[in-house]
């Protein structure tokens, strides 16, 4: 089946052309042609999720909530730790594209070394809104938090559209999530995310999502920085993005990562060399590379 990453068809304005341009990471892949690099990156995280599960201790489509979407799939080590340090994953998809069954191509390679890998779904463009997405993340959690009280460690990982629904999870007012309890959350890796969503309302990227400009201010974790503070004030935070992402996320990333340090938190910026939007991600299936050597070293030290 082809699958094609959302983008405009035809757009006469030279302006919203440009933002489209701005925002559509496959046009900047140093790789691929646009669509091949999608569909590489289709092949890759399919195939190492079907990996996984065909080799892997895992419960699938767990119920974190009462929606039909609400569902995630757990991935254990062998001789599972009441204890493990869990990677929370959030996929990406610019909101309308992908699912937590091409969620879990870091699986084999992160449970090998203990932790457990968790790929969480959401209600993706148009079934859910940008609202209805981050309360989604933000109760698997809470979810997670409450089932696993023994690990030593709950880490989130978002990738593009999912890097924003981690970084509004940091942002959560959590007392209007379960009984009030703010999950503690060790860690966190943003990589190639949208963290000011507002300039996306005048591209191809809204045309499912119909977000309006108070939507999209309402789903940018750009301002909500001091809750990150608030609530998580001794979370590590790895904001990444790959060296042929395109200029806008590169600045997106760095312009969060210093309102985050302004405040005092704990939290890196590091551009992957020779990486694009997709690889820099789905790369995690290996071993030896830069960004899963880093996300080992944060969850097992």
């Amino acid at each position: 089946m082809l699958l094609e990453w959302p983008q405009r068809k035809l757009d006469f304005d030279p302006q919203i052309k440009d933002l489209d341009y701005q925002y559509s990471p496959s046009r900047w892949s140093h790789r691929f042609e646009p669509e091949a690099a999608v569909q590489d990156h289709v092949c890759v995280t399919q195939s190492e999720t079907d990996k996984a599960r065909s080799q892997l201790q895992c419960e699938l489509d767990v119920p974190y909530g009462d929606r039909e979407g609400d569902r995630l799939d757990i991935y254990k080590p062998q001789d599972c730790r009441s204890d493990a340090p869990i990677f929370v994953y959030i996929h990406g998809g610019y909101w309308q594209f992908l699912s937590k069954d091409q969620s879990a191509f870091m699986a084999t390679t992160l449970t090998a070394v203990g932790v457990m890998v968790v790929a969480v779904d959401y209600d993706i463009a148009p079934k859910g809104t940008l609202d209805v997405m981050v309360d989604q993340v933000r109760r698997a959690v809470s979810f997670l938090s409450e089932k696993f009280p023994s690990s030593r460690g709950l880490y989130i990982c978002g990738h593009s559209a999912g890097g924003q629904l981690c970084a509004m999870v940091l942002s959560s007012n959590w007392s209007k999530v379960s009984d009030g309890r703010v999950p503690e959350i060790k860690g966190a890796f943003l990589v190639s995310g949208v963290y000011d969503v507002t300039p996306l309302v005048k591209t191809y990227v809204n045309e499912p999502l119909k977000m309006t400009e108070e939507d999209a201010r309402r789903n940018s974790p750009c301002l909500f920085t001091d809750a990150v503070l608030k609530n998580h004030p001794s979370c590590k935070i790895l904001v990444v993005f790959a060296e042929h992402d395109p200029p806008t996320f590169h600045r997106q990333s760095k312009e969060y990562t210093e309102q985050l340090k302004g405040l005092g938190m704990e939290v890196s910026c590091v551009e992957i060399p020779d990486t694009d939007h997709f690889n820099v991600v789905h790369n995690l299936a290996e071993e030896q590379y830069q960004l899963t050597k880093m996300v080992i070293a944060e969850m097992t030290s």
